[in-house]
Parts: C-alpha cells; structure tokens; sequence
C-alpha cells in the first residue's frame, strides 16, 4: 500500500482551499492501491490556511506562515500522525505533492515566500524518510507505474 498526498486526489486540503488533481494518483486511490493524507489537517489546521514555508531559525527547522505565525508544531503532530498510520499498515511508499513545506521532495520553497526554491525536505517527507519509507514526488509517479507493470 501506498500513501499519497490527499491533495493529489482532488480533496480540497491544499493551504488556498484547492488541490492540485493528479488523474494517474486518483485511479491508484479508485482501486484500493493507495491511500490519501493530509498531514496538515491531521495537524490539526483548518483549510484554507496562510501560506507557509520552513525556515531556518537559531539553527532548527520552523515552519513560519507568511504573517511570521510559527506553526511548526501543527506541522509535526501531522507528520507524526502519518508515520504512526503508516506504521500500523506497514506502508513503504508515499507519493506526495513537490515543494510543500510538509510534502516537498528534494526541494522546498526558501522561506521568504519568494517562489524560490531551495534543496530540502518538508517536514512529513523528511520524517517518512528518516524511518524507511521510500518517499517519492508525484513529479516522479510514471516510475512507479512503470515498475508495477
């Protein structure tokens, strides 16, 4: 089984009120091969939300939403909901959405809300990462297809 960024299957959890519809992760989700998430609403945020980007601050990872709110802990308990769900259904894979200050893959926004992107993590890929599960971006998904044929 497969965990996928909610917001990839058309659920409107996306910080604006939208989602970002990806018709290859939604039939995977229709025939019971994936499972969708949304670390920031199991965080405990409301959508929509402000805007937020991680930054560096006294050398720790913040996550700082565009009105300097620091919502790092919404982030985390998120992201410690999703691994301990990914854990109970032995999940190895997560498929989650690019640049996303909790599902970025490899690269995330440089937190002056610039559009700039920089080298890193989210906070939820960097945990899932951390514990073994493989963690792709959806950018990435035609690997994954090709691989299960």
């Amino acid at each position: 089984m497969i965990f996928v960024s909610s917001c990839l299957v058309g659920i409107n959890c996306k910080y604006s009120g939208g989602n970002n519809f990806n018709e290859k992760i939604f039939n995977m989700v229709k025939k019971g091969e994936a499972i969708p998430i949304c670390p920031e609403q199991l965080g405990g945020l409301p959508t929509p939300r402000k805007p937020a980007e991680i930054k560096i601050i006294d050398g720790k990872r913040k996550v700082i939403d565009n009105q300097n709110n620091d919502v790092t802990e919404y982030f985390e308990r998120g992201a410690k909901e999703v691994l301990e769900f990914a854990k109970k259904l032995n999940i190895t894979k997560a498929i989650l959405q690019p640049r996303s200050p909790s599902c970025g893959v490899g690269k995330i926004y440089n937190g002056n809300f610039e559009g700039k992107l920089i080298d890193g993590n989210g906070i939820l890929a960097e945990l899932l990462i951390n514990n073994g599960i493989e963690v792709i971006n959806c950018d990435e998904i035609r690997k994954i297809i090709v691989q299960r044929r």
